[in-house]
């Protein structure tokens, strides 16, 4: 239910951007024939003629409209082109339409907080930008107006006078204005202005409302289209609401609009003017009742929330009549190709704009073919969302098992599902501060460049459990110095021969592509200055204090896993005795492993199988556990 907000006590300046039937302008900026023309976009489903999502103005003269389908729409003007959505994996694909609204969004954000309300829409706050205009050069001190602002539509102006625009300017330069007004009039130009930029960079017109709060100057927004704004002073808020239909009203369309008509008897906005605020509590509760007392005056305390991005990504397909999904199978199909979608959005959102979605959710329409029960919707399910496509489609999946299941209930009946979508929701921003632990590995003074990433990690699934990392043959292990002073050009040797053994490995290695391994980083950490290393075939040794027969215990402890450390800095150390860099499954903490990126997980669970029980030794809860200052002795 909705519920009041707080009104800020210094007058803004909201402004509600809509393009003019988006979908068809841009789809005639990739089709320059097609403007001036009779156009519709149409859906996918070319079920007669496929749906209208937009008309443009000049259709809409013939008497198109967007109920109709493309058939009964060339019936009405037979002159009409009908241009179908870009199609992928078999639905629908808005990301042509999305990337020309981010244009859009771009030149808005310049003047102001923006929260993008959907692909083809934006909030603007300009209270700070109409502040500086008035401050710096208000409108009444302006020899010449924005002529794009002298064409705005002011409601409470005589929309019969003889020259409009004179009249305009009139108002929008009063000296007598109060505050209010004239930081509206400095909105109307700064809005005016913004237009003209979008249609001069993108080839798009867009009409908006200027108000003094959001809900405002959405309902004005559109009242003047194409290519046109409007404003509305304070003056002239009551006697424009008194006659509104109140199912135009933001979040009054639906049930509590319903209510509102059927249980008082509201059917305008200046109906709900009648009842007091404690009435409209008694009916609906402190907080909405208060909600509705305010609206119907026009108060709205509703900030521009500064966001340009989306607050979540969702993927759907509907499936009417026939084409409904009738098996798990079907179904599973579907999914997959949803979540494909899905996935690709997220990890595209992750990598430019550094946002993580947390939640994933399942939604559905289904029936019963027994229509028993036939009000019981699909519940909805989530789930906390894991990175890559596969996981995505596999928990989709179960959360698909888990809603049918709640569905049917105990009945066993067969069922279709007309509807079917995923989101991912509750996007956060990566944490600014935050680096990649490759920084660390690396060293502070170390970059990360592409090429370091595009790396491969060869395993060799014959080992048994043993494991080994293939070097990187553009580097080498190099002898400690007591070894270069004994044996002198013999280390010339040793390399050859290193990479002689390391050709024959590669060969029986499998590559998989793709992977990036954290020993590439591991490998070009800067050396360090008392840093002694062994050769000993494909195993580079790290020096240390115990002796062999320690070593050899450590081989014989099972399980274990062998990884080459070709070219690790290890430091310290001056015991020309070693032993190969032994890793035991045991001694991995799985809490750890689910701490670190992603990719870095896959190639750790690619090198090992971890254990299904943890070990019975005491480990740490989290990562930071690692790393307690040392104690001193």
């Amino acid at each position: 239910m909705p519920v009041a907000r707080p009104e800020p006590q210094e007058p803004r300046v909201i402004a509600h951007v809509d393009m003019d039937c988006f979908y068809v302008q841009v789809e005639q900026r990739r089709n320059p024939a097609l403007r001036g023309q009779p156009t519709a976009v149409v859906q996918y489903n070319d079920w007669k003629g496929g749906g209208l999502i937009a008309v443009s103005y000049e259709a809409r003269k013939f008497g198109v409209k967007r109920s109709m389908r493309g058939d009964e729409a060339k019936t009405v003007c037979p002159s009409i082109n009908l241009v179908q959505v870009p199609v992928a994996r078999d639905k629908a694909d808005l990301n042509v339409y999305r990337s020309a609204g981010s244009e859009v969004v771009a030149i808005l954000a310049t003047k102001g907080k923006c929260e993008r309300a959907s692909i083809d829409e934006v909030y603007l706050d300009l209270t700070d930008a109409a502040k500086e205009m008035l401050l710096e050069s208000p409108p009444e001190l302006l020899e010449l107006i924005f002529e794009e602002a002298t064409k705005s539509n002011i409601l409470g102006l005589p929309s019969d006078v003889s020259n409009k625009e004179d009249s305009v300017k009139a108002w929008l330069c009063r000296t007598d204005a109060d505050y209010q007004d004239k930081l509206l009039s400095c909105g109307a130009i700064i809005v005016a202005q913004l237009r003209v930029r979008v249609l001069e960079e993108t080839q798009f017109t867009c009409s908006a409302g200027i108000a003094h709060n959001k809900m405002l100057a959405k309902l004005v927004s559109g009242m003047h289209k194409p290519a046109q704004q409007t404003v509305v002073p304070s003056s002239a808020v009551q006697d424009f609401l008194v006659s509104l239909p109140i199912k135009k009203m933001k979040q009054l369309g639906g049930k509590l609009g319903s209510s509102l008509q059927d249980d008082l008897g509201v059917n305008t906005v200046g109906d709900l003017l009648s009842f007091t605020e404690e009435k409209l509590q008694e009916y609906y509760g402190v907080n909405t009742g208060t909600w509705l007392w305010k609206i119907a005056r026009g108060i709205s305390g509703e900030e521009v929330e500064d966001r340009l991005l989306p607050k979540s990504h969702g993927c759907g397909k509907t499936f009417p009549g026939p084409k409904a999904l009738k098996d798990n199978a079907s179904v599973k199909t579907w999914l997959d190709r949803l979540c494909e979608e899905l996935s690709e959005r997220v990890q595209s959102d992750l990598n430019q704009n550094k946002r993580i979605a947390q939640t994933l959710t399942l939604y559905a329409r289904a029936c019963k073919k027994n229509g028993c029960d036939s009000i019981k919707k699909f519940p909805s399910k989530s789930c906390p969302l894991r990175y890559g496509t596969g996981k995505i489609q596999e928990d989709a999946m179960k959360l698909f098992e888990s809603g049918l299941h709640d569905f049917l209930g105990s009945q066993i009946t067969k069922w279709s599902i007309t509807s079917l979508s995923v989101s991912a929701s509750k996007i956060f921003d990566i944490p600014s501060g935050t680096s990649s632990i490759l920084r660390y590995i690396k060293g502070p003074n170390s970059t990360v460049s592409p090429a370091n990433l595009d790396c491969s990690l060869h395993e060799d699934l014959s080992l048994g459990n043993k494991l080994y990392i293939a070097p990187n043959h553009e580097e080498h292990c190099e002898p400690s110095s007591s070894e270069k002073g004994d044996h002198g050009n013999n280390s010339i040797l040793a390399k050859q021969s290193q990479a002689k053994e390391e050709k024959k490995m590669s060969k029986k290695l499998t590559e998989v592509k793709g992977t990036c391994s954290i020993l590439k980083f591991l490998s070009q950490s800067p050396p360090a200055l008392n840093e002694k290393r062994k050769f000993d075939s494909l195993m580079c040794s790290h020096p240390g204090p115990e002796s062999s027969s320690e070593a050899n215990k450590a081989e014989d402890h099972t399980p274990t896993q062998s990884v080459d450390r070709n070219n690790f800095s290890t430091g310290g150390g001056t015991s020309a005795s070693s032993s190969p860099w032994m890793l035991n499954v045991e001694d991995i903490d799985p809490a750890v492993v689910e701490e670190l990126p992603p990719e870095i997980q896959r190639e750790i669970h690619g090198w090992i199988r971890m254990p299904k029980h943890s070990s019975s030794k005491a480990r740490g809860s989290t990562i930071s556990s690692y790393f307690q200052p040392a104690k001193r002795s």
